[in-house]
């Protein structure tokens, strides 16, 4: 009976259309590395895409040929010994360890993105799965939808009104309004029960009749 092996599901976590390699010199300090110290940026070791690839064994960053695929340099990320650095004097150029799968080797290598928007992306895309590594490694760290323990959970209290219960708002600096409306007087003369600017049903304000039309002179 023949076995069959499953294969490994992968997740795309960031592509990098258009990136530039370069040679790097030996690190002189400890404070870090620099781009400008790495010669003509414009003229790189190698342009090709770049992939973040998760599976279940890790996350890697592939360097590959942007038509064939064919890869031209890994880097396997470990959130715990992580490969790649960020250079000092700008934000769109990295340092990455790389590894040879057939030798074993490791180099260190420049990378750069033409935008600092890809950048951007490359970053975010690092810092979410080190965060997604974290909370597996220590599940206690994990956000978590419970309240929190300092919060004291007493009895619920029943703010509803029972049947004949009644409550009253005061608003301070208003007097108590009656309930009655004064009557006002009427446009056209004395007083109406109500209100002189209502008339007939529904509350619709009366219409003040037309002025009398001068007489025609012939």
């Amino acid at each position: 009976m023949d076995e069959f092996k499953e294969e490994e599901i992968e997740s795309i976590l960031y592509i990098g259309r258009e990136v530039s390699v370069y040679k790097i010199p030996p690190l002189k300090k400890n404070e870090g590395h620099r781009a400008q110290e790495w010669g003509d940026l414009g003229n790189p070791l190698w342009k090709g895409r770049l992939r973040i690839i998760e599976r279940s064994s890790g996350v890697s960053i592939q360097f590959e040929d942007s038509t064939t695929g064919v890869l031209f340099a890994k880097a396997d990320y470990d959130p715990a010994k992580p490969s790649v650095e960020a250079v000092l004097d700008s934000s769109r150029y990295f340092v990455v360890r790389v590894e040879d799968s057939g030798s074993g080797r490791r180099a260190y290598i420049g990378m750069g993105f033409l935008e600092r928007t890809d950048s951007f992306d490359f970053n975010v895309a690092l810092q979410d799965y080190t965060k997604r590594w974290r909370a597996r490694m220590n599940p206690s760290e994990a956000p978590s939808d419970q309240p929190s323990p300092h919060i004291p959970a007493g009895p619920k209290k029943d703010y509803t009104l029972k049947e004949g219960q009644t409550f009253s708002i005061s608003i301070p600096g208003r007097a108590k309004q009656s309930s009655t409306i004064p009557a006002a007087p009427n446009l056209l003369g004395g007083s109406s029960g109500s209100s002189g600017l209502s008339s007939g049903s529904g509350g619709i304000p009366a219409l003040l009749p037309p002025p009398p039309s001068a007489p025609r002179k012939r």
